[in-house]
């Protein structure tokens, strides 16, 4: 198992992304203070539950994200009670969402 890290810098301030890689497996997360977004692997719903902000970000097993230089690249898929009043929305640009959860 490999994890990775990087920080993305957003005009609202930075964000933490967190790579888990097993063999023929990510899971990938971008985490600010308000909120995080996730490959499909999280259950927005049960994130919902815990009173987190959480966002699915784009991905399938025939075109996964893979890489954290990859996740700004992507739209939202998905986003939770918490996170759209936070702005995000389906079909945003992850980008822009990574700011909203600074």
């Amino acid at each position: 198992m490999e994890i990775h890290t990087r920080t993305f810098e957003t005009p609202n301030g930075p964000v933490e992304g967190v790579q888990t890689k097993w063999a023929g497996f990510n899971i990938l997360l971008v985490a600010g203070s308000k909120g995080f977004l996730a490959c499909p692997a999280l259950d927005v719903e049960a994130c919902e539950g815990y009173g987190a902000a959480c966002a699915i970000v784009e991905s399938s097993p025939a075109n996964p994200i893979g890489t954290l230089d990859r996740f700004p690249n992507r739209t939202i898929r998905k986003a939770n009670k918490k996170a759209k009043a936070l702005g995000i929305q389906d079909g945003m640009d992850v980008s822009e969402a990574m700011a909203l959860i600074a």
